[in-house]
């Protein structure tokens, strides 16, 4: 079966990338393949990365409070580059006030923290669909 391909992703100014790359590790260690964008992107520089690297999800790793903002606009880059199937997750310090209508411009599943690598893994194992040409029969 193919791998799980997941993008991990710093927008904005937000220099703290401990967690983002404790995320990338731990889905490594899991089996899938990880790019980790590095820090200071832009939502373009993201959805132009998911793309090229034609990734099954982009994580989105948000500690500045500008979590409204960039998965507004990596959303609905995603829809206009008609790469909408590419599901769109993330985590950081996000208000529980803002979970549901983050979830509402197209964030999937929002870790908090407090969020285990295996909670993170389980989920897109369960959200990602395999390719049907790669599944064993």
């Amino acid at each position: 079966m193919r791998r799980i391909r997941v993008l991990i992703a710093k927008p904005g100014l937000d220099g703290h990338d401990r967690g983002a790359k404790v995320i990338a590790r731990g889905l490594r260690d899991a089996g899938m393949e990880v790019i980790y964008s590095g820090l200071r992107q832009t939502a373009e520089m993201i959805v132009n990365a998911a793309i090229q690297e034609d990734v099954d999800a982009v994580g989105l790793s948000v500690l500045s409070g500008a979590h409204m903002r960039y998965f507004r606009e990596v959303s609905e880059l995603l829809e206009t580059e008609e790469a909408a199937d590419i599901v769109l997750f993330g985590g950081g310090i996000i208000p529980d006030a803002d979970l549901e209508p983050l979830q509402e411009l197209g964030a999937r599943k929002l870790f908090t923290p407090g969020t285990t690598i295996p909670e993170v893994v389980d989920w897109l194992r369960e959200n990602i669909r395999a390719d049907p040409a790669q599944e064993p029969e």
